[in-house]
């Protein structure tokens, strides 16, 4: 007669919704750096130079720039609170709003004054 092999703490089942609402917030945030890279990519290639001398690049750099952040910190907070909920603590707390508020903020401003002095 086998015994079934025990569950550590760590490995514990998960009602399968938990882990699909975690996968879902990953994948949307993928999707929101998967946007920032297009984006990115296409001021670089398709925007018409500004008169100010490296504007597009630095519009287009700070898109690419908030995109590995998001990408990076999407992969960072999925695996935290995957770790938490199997483990039965509090769901961590994310820093990744404010730096997405905050970054598109800021290229929501450049981009303005691109417009504004082409």
């Amino acid at each position: 007669m086998a015994s079934e092999p025990q569950e550590s703490e760590d490995e514990a089942q998960l009602d399968y919704r938990f882990d699909l609402a975690n996968e879902r917030t990953f994948l949307a945030w993928m999707r929101t750096s998967l946007g920032l890279l297009a984006g990115g990519v296409a001021v670089h290639t398709l925007v018409q130079p500004f008169k100010t001398a490296g504007f597009r690049r630095a519009l287009a750099v700070s898109c690419l720039v908030l995109a590995v952040i998001v990408a990076v910190g999407a992969y960072g907070h999925w695996r935290r609170v995957g770790t938490a909920m199997r483990r039965g603590e509090t769901l961590p707390r994310t820093v990744m709003v404010p730096i997405l508020s905050a970054g598109i903020a800021i290229i929501s401003v450049l981009a303005g004054v691109a417009v504004l002095f082409k």
